[in-house]
């Protein structure tokens, strides 16, 4: 069972996004996304329907060729993956774009403008990948 963090957990979900028909309809993405729960940074490429990459860059100066990094306290993040898993998605209390417009931090931070961008312009189908993950089978640290 997959860890959250983890790059192991975003395999899971690379997988079974990937392995499902559905994923298509879920429309593309390009962009390159971190993902930030306390000391841990995951990176995940898009590429059209694909994740070719998944790597954590937590030690490293990777997040530059980053378009956006989604940051959360721990506790936010365990939050949303627990309520994904109970209801099959996410209820209206905790999708992407509630969390970001409810709090006084931008969910969504990066350095160009123009680059986070591609987190809202991606926000449904990135709520349909984080919605994938009910049915991962879940621990946290």
């Amino acid at each position: 069972m997959p860890q959250f963090p983890s790059v192991e957990w975003f395999e899971a979900l690379r997988d079974t996004v990937q392995d499902d028909p559905h994923w298509r309809d879920f429309g593309m993405m390009d962009c390159a996304m971190g993902v930030n729960v306390g000391e841990t940074t995951i990176k995940l490429v898009f590429d059209g329907y694909e994740i070719p990459e998944i790597a954590d860059i937590s030690s490293s100066a990777g997040d530059e060729d980053l378009d956006f990094t989604l940051v959360m306290p721990e506790d936010r993040w365990r939050e949303m993956i627990e309520n994904i898993k109970s209801n099959g998605h996410a209820d209206l209390h905790h999708t992407l774009n509630t969390i970001d417009l409810e709090s006084p931090e931008e969910l969504a931070k990066g350095e160009d403008y123009n680059r986070r961008d591609l987190f809202y312009r991606f926000n449904q189908t990135l709520q349909d990948f984080f919605d994938a993950s009910s049915s991962v089978e879940t621990t946290f640290a």
